[in-house]
């Protein structure tokens, strides 16, 4: 029940958050004057309506989004009616339509951003000193979390009847012990625990020396056999080694709580490494596409695939039945702001299309005004529909590709 809870808790999150990016859209072109006739979250048949002065609010039966209608966003539009030809979008200065076209994704960032500020003061952020590349984690101390077993080869998923019992728990190892040595030689790290296990002959009797409360203590364990790729190559061939059927315990905490005023300055060291992070995310888009496939026809699902709105809400489901609530926050977070950047790209249907042709045309018409040549005039926006149904056919596909993944094969965080 709470799985379900939280999946429409979470698209009912997503939905407002669309519905402010329209209300951006709206509020900022009344404000200047612009007419604008319709605006309605969801699409579909209507469900209900009412008229305020000029404009036309309601809700839709497909509550898959919004929209609002602005009179006259290119010239080629037909919508303007007699006596509104002045109020007509693409009239207005270039900087009135880029604050209108952009308050959308404005609207998405000022969400993320609040919502950190908030998750600063409460739950906290993650920690930048918390170690996130494989070297940091292998820098780590071996403080361990004991495993239920050992499973026999790279499959992630639960223990089940016939997997080895884990080693460290039958030398009676504990959570938060420190491996010290295997076979006397010694563990300062984590790195270094797996690469003597590495060397050390699977099945074998090891000798392990760990610290527990300050205390040094030793214990005896045969050794279990998994399969795992070489250590400095994650997509290498697999071959057996060892395995003490032990975890992590990072002594670096993952998330870091501040008062309201140093909260200020962790959202936006936290917001800048987000923009770094979705900036790559969205140059990695095109080779990502091979692993969709992969997990649509069978494969294992890649963690750092994409996901669409319906994989987002199956997360924030399993974030609510889980009670990890700092991640359901960070999900809502991490979605606006790459809705936010999204949009902005200079592609036709996008906000940033429209908005980078704004810029053209008056860029335009300054060079031909220096060349004492006659202003060319506003772009037409039909000799772009080509571009425009070409971009409109390749987002659609990606968004089917990405949806019948997370239906087909979703990303888990808490089990698989």
């Amino acid at each position: 029940m709470s799985f379900a809870f939280g999946v429409v808790l979470f698209a009912l999150g997503i939905l407002v958050s669309v519905s402010l990016h329209e209300a951006g859209h709206m509020v900022t072109a009344k404000a200047f004057g612009m007419k604008v006739t319709r605006y309605f979250v969801g699409f579909g048949p209507t469900i209900f309506s009412f008229k305020r002065g000029e404009t036309e609010y309601g809700l839709k039966g497909i509550p898959l989004g919004g929209f609002c209608k602005i009179v006259g966003m290119t010239p080629q539009d037909d919508d303007v009616e007699p006596g509104d030809e002045k109020r007509a979008m693409w009239r207005y200065p270039v900087w009135k339509r880029t604050i209108v076209m952009s308050a959308g994704s404005i609207t998405h960032f000022a969400l993320a951003i609040i919502a950190a500020w908030l998750a600063a003061m409460t739950f906290g952020l993650p920690n930048p000193a918390f170690p996130s590349t494989e070297e940091q984690v292998r820098a780590e101390p071996a403080v361990i979390a004991l495993q239920d077993c050992v499973l026999p080869d790279t499959t992630y998923r639960a223990c089940a009847a016939g997997d080895v019992p884990s080693p460290a728990a039958a030398a009676g190892l504990q959570d938060g012990d420190r491996i010290t040595s295997i076979n006397g030689a010694p563990i300062n790290s984590y790195g270094d625990l797996l690469t003597t296990l590495r060397t050390t002959t699977p099945g074998s009797t090891a000798a392990i020396g760990y610290e527990r409360d300050g205390q040094p203590g030793t214990a005896e364990t045969v050794l279990a056999t998994t399969k795992r790729p070489p250590i400095d190559n994650a997509s290498g061939p697999v071959s057996d080694v060892s395995a003490l059927g032990v975890g992590l315990v990072v002594s670096t905490p993952g998330l870091v709580s501040y008062g309201p005023v140093e909260a200020v300055g962790a959202t936006s060291d936290f917001i800048g490494d987000m923009a770094v992070a979705t900036a790559q995310a969205l140059q990695r888009l095109p080779e990502k596409i091979p692993a969709l496939w992969t997990a649509i026809t069978g494969g294992e699902r890649d963690i750092d695939t994409p996901i669409s709105v319906v994989g987002a809400s199956i997360l924030g489901g399993e974030a609510v039945a889980n009670d990890a609530w700092e991640l359901f926050v960070m999900l809502f977070i991490s979605l606006n702001f790459f809705i936010g950047v999204f949009n902005l790209l200079p592609l036709l249907p996008l906000d940033g299309g429209h908005i980078a042709i704004a810029w053209f045309e008056r860029a335009r018409s300054w060079v031909y005004a220096r060349l004492r040549r006659p202003d060319p005039g506003r772009v037409d926006y039909f000799k772009l529909m080509p571009v425009t149904y070409a971009v409109i056919l390749i987002g659609g596909a990606f968004t089917l590709l990405t949806i019948t993944a997370d239906v087909v094969n979703p990303i888990s965080i808490f089990s698989r």
